[in-house]
């Protein structure tokens, strides 16, 4: 039975770029260490145009279009660039708490678990660096400028011309950035960015793969022989190193078998991994090539993005907040990403080396379980909704169409349970009817 591979690019410095992207002190420290260093070369050069200009009157070098501005107006470009100073400081800590509020609004409105597209948001964090760095070259040229009042002070040429583009910059950015947070505020963004990161996801992970025979197939999904525990703190799995355990693997001539999931909670004894072919390598061999933290994430978890939308459709459905119109476009991105899992490889991923042996198998989601994922709990919450019955119908329509003929049962099996469901609670047969009749806007 042919056999697939799941390759996952993590391209250069994986780890490092993933801290990055979680951490929201790198860019605005880098702005601050930017604003101090063109600081202080922005002074020196003008101290060093200054005496130039000293020495060699018949030097008109206020012609220059870059300095023509600060030339003419000496001291008043030292006072545009104490206002810019105290302008970007009052931006600061006018505009920023509105970040905080909007990680208040997701929370709340959406899901805890998209909380990190605030975090991960490029545009907040540049825009905070930006201002950050405009504040503090401001105020280092500022205090540099002023120490100086005599009638041979030193212009600020090129320190009040690069306020001026800090000052445009920053203002850019500041359009940028409230048009970028009002977008993650609205749930249909939101859930449209999930829905592309999980089919990016998708379409990088798997990958076609030689044929294996049915015994190196079993034997392989099946090492048995020795098994090694989790000995390192707690935390949920959020990525394997799959290179660098297809070679270790090739090393040792071993098969190795990780027994926990992309996403499952990691506590100390949970068994990581069964090795087959040889005793098992050292603990910390392999566990360096897992990836833990406190939290799932899009870079490997397939199933993840379907929860995050399951978990935007269960708040929309909650009593408190009875939108079942947002749970509605949460399915509609359901079904997006059953589409695709549809026509994938799924269950197990079965890793080879150069030569075509397989050296890592790893578990993967199965169709049953991304069905119950992604219309379990849609379907219980919003079984008094007639418009969640009649698109979560749709759903299974669409699906048992598409999806292929092995794959049909557990659609079937769901449909069986909606109507099992909508029987149960609805008060006349046609009522039930009408709740079960395909729509793919629900009501409309």
């Amino acid at each position: 039975m042919p056999m697939t591979v799941v390759r996952r690019r993590r391209g250069v410095f994986p780890r490092l770029r993933k801290r990055m992207r979680n951490s929201f002190l790198l860019v605005p420290f880098a702005g601050l260490l930017i604003g101090w260093v063109l600081a202080t070369l922005v002074v020196q050069a003008d101290a060093f145009i200054h005496d130039l200009d000293a020495r060699w009157a018949e030097a008109d070098l206020s012609g220059l279009w870059f300095l023509r501005t600060a030339a003419d107006f000496g001291s008043a470009a030292k006072t545009a660039v104490a206002a810019v100073s105290s302008a970007m400081l009052t931006f600061i800590g006018v505009v920023f708490p509105i970040t905080l509020v909007a990680l208040q609004m997701a929370a709340g409105q959406f899901s805890p678990r998209v909380l990190r597209l605030y975090v991960e948001s490029r545009v907040t964090k540049l825009t905070l660096g930006t201002f950050l760095c405009t504040f503090l070259y401001t105020l280092r040229v500022q205090k540099e400028y002023g120490a100086s009042d005599g009638g041979d002070a030193v212009v600020p040429y090129l320190g009040a011309s690069l306020a001026m583009g800090f000052l445009v910059l920053s203002l850019g950015l500041f359009v940028v950035y409230v048009h970028s947070t009002i977008r993650l505020m609205r749930v249909p963004y939101v859930m449209d960015r999930v829905c592309r990161e999980s089919l990016r996801l998708i379409r990088d992970s798997a990958g076609p793969g030689r044929a294996v025979d049915g015994g190196a197939a079993e034997r392989a999904a099946d090492p048995g022989g020795a098994t090694v525990a989790h000995v390192r703190r707690p935390g949920v799995l959020q990525a394997v190193d799959v290179p660098r355990l297809v070679a270790l693997a090739r090393r040792e001539g071993l098969v190795l078998h990780l027994v926990p999931r992309i996403g499952d909670y990691l506590v100390p004894g949970t068994v990581l991994f069964r090795v087959a072919g040889g005793p098992a390598p050292s603990d910390a061999d392999l566990q360096a090539a897992l990836e833990l933290g406190v939290e799932r994430t899009t870079e490997q978890d397939l199933a993840f993005g379907i929860r995050q939308l399951a978990d935007i459709a269960s708040r929309a459905l909650s009593p408190s907040v009875n939108d079942p119109t947002t749970a509605v476009q949460a399915l509609d991105r359901i079904q997006v990403l059953l589409t695709a899992f549809a026509v994938q490889p799924l269950g197990r991923a079965f890793h080879r080396d150069g030569d075509g042996t397989v050296r890592l198998v790893e578990t993967l989601p199965s169709w049953p379980d991304l069905l119950d994922l992604a219309l379990t709990e849609a379907r219980d919450y919003g079984i008094g909704s007639v418009q969640i019955t009649r698109r979560v119908a749709a759903c299974l329509d669409d699906l048992e169409r598409l999806a292929p003929p092995d794959r049909r049962e557990p659609v079937r099996r769901h449909r069986d349970l909606l109507e099992e469901a909508v029987h149960t609670t609805a008060a006349t047969p046609q009522r039930a009817a009408f709740a079960l009749h395909p729509d793919r806007q629900g009501i409309g």
